[in-house]
């Protein structure tokens, strides 16, 4: 079509890896929302079948869009990605639900959640070795795809959201899953910084999540997450890790990957701010010992700085 109207050179794409919807508010005010062409285009099938799932940011919020490329790029498999809406303390959990929290819940857990963006991959319906998983889609059966298709219902959006109406994605995350929940910052005068929080999905009981869930929109897909704590500076609660997360959105992959974040991160002369990776797991080029050993991070962005930007 392009074509025919004299757009030949349009016509042949821009060959993007990674793009973006601004529908709120311009948009999504008098037109359907963009929830089912960023859930489907994130996610590894369609249709047609399996296929490579095309990187769309929600809001158009680029850094969130670059973030997810890294994990994609690192795992070849779908990201979720959702706002860091809620921190629910273990006493707020029961007031609200009546239901003690337990296992890795016990200390208190996020609620990720955001209206359309997160890949049909991440019910976590997809398993290897009997745990959930997002999978390749080369590897993805089509018994899963069914499986993942089931665990999804589609919603009329709330116009209190959207007034142009649209539909919305809405599912739970299975549990147990190990995810990795990234953001890259960008700092006036510092540049762009990258934090990362290594963690598990966890599975509510069904009266639990709708009472839960209920409190901030019933019709959007859920993911409960638990980072892992450290005891120390941002990972010494639940909480902190929210309180020190950079903006409202995050980017979520399959598998514990903070370390090879951080090693891309120390090419592409990124500082990482803020993770839970075990030390013995960090790998950064040796010449950073040369800007102090006795604290990595500050050791990170004197390197970063000294260094430069890779591309820039």
């Amino acid at each position: 079509k392009l074509a025919e109207a004299g757009y030949g050179e349009e016509a042949l794409g821009h060959n993007a890896i990674v793009g973006g919807f601004q529908g709120q508010r311009q948009w999504t005010d008098y037109q359907p929302n963009g929830d089912f062409l960023e859930a489907i285009s994130n996610t590894s099938f369609d249709w047609n079948g399996p296929r490579a799932p095309y990187i769309i940011a929600t809001e158009n919020d680029a850094l969130n869009g670059a973030s997810m490329l890294l994990g994609y790029l690192l795992t070849n498999t779908a990201q979720i990605f959702a706002d860091v809406r809620t921190y629910w303390s273990p006493e707020a959990g029961k007031k609200t639900t009546g239901y003690e929290l337990t296992g890795r819940a016990a200390g208190g857990f996020l609620h990720l959640i955001n209206s359309g963006p997160a890949a049909l991959d991440g019910t976590g319906r997809q398993t290897r070795d009997g745990q959930p998983v997002i999978k390749p889609f080369w590897e993805i059966t089509d018994e899963e795809i069914k499986a993942c298709l089931e665990a999804t219902t589609w919603h009329p959006s709330m116009t209190e959201y959207f007034p142009g109406g649209g539909w919305s994605t809405r599912y739970a995350t299975r549990g147990e899953m190990p995810v990795t929940m990234c953001r890259i910052n960008l700092v006036a005068g510092l540049g762009p910084v990258l934090q990362i929080a290594e963690g598990w999905t966890v599975e509510m009981p069904e009266e639990v999540h709708q009472k839960l869930d209920e409190r901030t929109n019933p019709t959007w897909p859920t993911t409960w997450f638990v980072p892992r704590l450290t005891g120390r500076g941002p990972f010494r609660d639940v909480y902190s890790v929210m309180n020190n997360w950079g903006a409202n959105h995050g980017a979520i992959s399959s598998g514990h990957i903070g370390a090879d974040l951080i090693t891309l991160a120390s090419i592409l002369r990124i500082p990482v701010y803020m993770h839970n990776v075990p030390e013995e797991k960090v790998f950064r080029p040796s010449a950073w010992a040369a800007f102090g050993t006795a604290d990595p991070e500050g050791a990170d962005y004197r390197a970063c700085a000294n260094f430069g930007p890779l591309y820039g």
